[in-house]
């Protein structure tokens, strides 16, 4: 039968846990919660007067009218998937290395290594990509040394130049996860398929990706999440004909004072990103859950 100090220290173990979460439940509902209310609120409004609004759809009718919305709304989509795919092919093979090949000193100099470009701002990372590809910058010098181009060559400006930073920034965020994948599967495996006459693609893909799944699935959600939200790479390595959406939401906000106009930009770019993630684990037969869990 249960006492009454059994019922007491459960309720010490359940209060302790509330005050152990509060921090953290206090943070999502100030920081994340109420934003996002209120960003929804401002959406679904117009400013009729000074101070007086009515409940519209204008804000959201605005975006499908003018194509150069839309536009740019498709553009950061499909480059910011492009980037996560990129990234990832770039990534394996190094996460591999680092999980199953480096061993000792050498897998931590590796490690340090993906580390490093994140111990400086973002703006200070594209700054230096700006300084090596401005048509002054080093590497046009260095091409025009080699006598591979006449002259100095303008790299930057171009969807090919924004590829690199978001790549570049985000590389670190696919390489852990997929380390975390890959260390946990067992080396007896792998030799076994090939004692049966498996070869290295057939193993790549009916061992190691299905293994390393999670890994993937919690490396793209994140890098797309960081990279559809993005704003100082593409503005700065892309410059004014960047087109990305979080520049748009940016001028509402900032430059135009159109808080409602933003705040519909700012759900329409949050629902894209859900759509997408959504779609990306339906795909692939995750569950967003098990992946975060796993990862």
């Amino acid at each position: 039968m249960p006492t009454e100090q059994t019922f007491d220290a459960k309720a010490q173990a359940r209060l302790m846990l509330w005050l152990l979460l509060a921090p953290s439940l206090l943070w999502l509902l100030l920081l994340m919660i109420l934003p996002h209310l209120e960003l929804g609120v401002l959406s679904f409004r117009v400013r009729t007067a000074p101070r007086q609004y009515e409940p519209s759809l204008a804000q959201y009718s605005t975006f499908f009218v003018e194509p150069l919305y839309w536009h740019t709304f498709v553009r950061t989509a499909t480059v910011s998937v492009l980037s996560t795919l990129l990234t990832l092919l770039i990534a394996f093979p190094t996460a591999w290395t680092i999980a199953k090949i480096a061993r000792g000193r050498i897998k931590s100099i590796m490690f340090v290594l993906c580390l490093i470009p994140f111990w400086v701002s973002e703006t200070v990372r594209a700054l230096g990509w700006m300084i090596l590809l401005r048509e002054s910058g080093v590497l046009p010098g260095f091409l025009v040394t080699l006598g591979i181009t006449p002259m100095p060559v303008e790299m930057l400006y171009h969807d090919a130049t924004i590829l690199v930073g978001l790549v570049y920034t985000s590389m670190l965020f696919m390489v852990v996860p997929l380390i975390g994948a890959l260390e946990s599967l067992d080396d007896s495996l792998i030799e076994a398929a090939y004692d049966l006459g498996g070869n290295g693609w057939s193993i790549l893909r009916q061992i190691i990706i299905p293994h390393a799944a999670p890994g993937i699935a919690a490396g793209c959600i994140v890098v797309f999440m960081l990279t559809l939200g993005n704003y100082l790479t593409p503005t700065l390595l892309g410059g004014k004909s960047s087109q990305w959406f979080t520049e748009q939401i940016y001028t509402q906000f900032i430059t135009r004072f159109n808080w409602e106009q933003g705040a519909a930009f700012g759900f329409l770019l949050l629902g894209l990103s859900t759509g997408i993630v959504w779609l990306g684990l339906k795909l692939t037969g995750q569950k967003f859950g098990e992946v975060m869990q796993r990862s």
